[in-house]
């Protein structure tokens, strides 16, 4: 059986592989991985827009895994629309990095509900198997705490390299051009780092459980022997 050390270190690090697999199911349930700022540069031009007039030509979007909205400005008013992602936008997109942020994601709840498991066993007893014990606990948190990390960077990139919320809010557009004049990382990828970040404390704690620390001990008094003792 661990001590009461051990099993409280195991039920906080089971307690962060819980709060993990929480934050990666809210995120992608989310549609605020990123907003923006879109300028309808076709309007702008058609009435040769000046600098006091462009923000009557400025519009919001904000956009998730799955689905988003935007609000087109064209200058008769805001038009509020909404897509989805799959299965017709998709087809709009580098599709295959976008079902390999989702698939990473998928595999890091999986791990992360992997670490969970483990995390309790060791917290109840001392496994007789390595990669059931400290071991395994630290390879699971890695490959967890690494798939999310691969998300997130494939979602910089695909925003970044492969101009993703410009595609997007250009989707369907067969008159009017949109511009992005400001993009901004939301809450969801947010609660990913966060994910990615609490399978990193969870490696310091099994490290600190695999620590040996020295036992102090009380020194014993030292018995006396009488002559009534001896008697006896």
């Amino acid at each position: 059986m661990p001590n009461c050390f051990k099993k409280t270190l195991f039920a906080l690090a089971a307690a962060l592989s819980f709060v993990s697999f929480i934050l990666i199911v809210i995120a992608m349930g989310t549609q605020k991985w990123m907003t923006g700022k879109i300028l309808c540069k076709t309007g702008a031009d058609l009435v040769n827009a000046t600098d006091p007039e462009l923000v009557k030509f400025i519009g919001d979007i904000y956009y998730g895994l799955f689905q988003g909205g935007k609000v087109r400005q064209c200058g008769l008013g805001g038009r509020r629309s909404k897509f989805t992602i799959f299965p017709h936008l998709v087809k709009k997109l580098n599709a295959s990095l976008h079902v390999m942020i989702l698939i990473f994601l998928c595999v890091a709840i999986s791990f992360a509900l992997v670490s969970f498991g483990f995390c309790i066993l060791n917290a109840i007893k001392v496994p007789y198997r390595a990669i059931k014990g400290p071991a395994g606990i630290c390879l699971w948190n890695l490959l967890a705490g690494g798939f999310t990390a691969l998300a997130v960077s494939s979602f910089i990139a695909s925003v970044k390299l492969h101009r993703l919320t410009e595609r997007i809010a250009n989707f369907q557009e067969n008159v009017f051009q949109f511009v992005i004049l400001e993009e901004q990382y939301e809450s969801s990828i947010w609660l990913c780092v966060a994910s990615a970040t609490s399978h990193v404390v969870n490696l310091l704690l099994i490290a600190v459980s695999g620590v040996r620390f020295p036992e102090f001990r009380t020194k014993t008094e030292e018995a006396t022997v009488t002559a009534e003792d001896i008697m006896y």
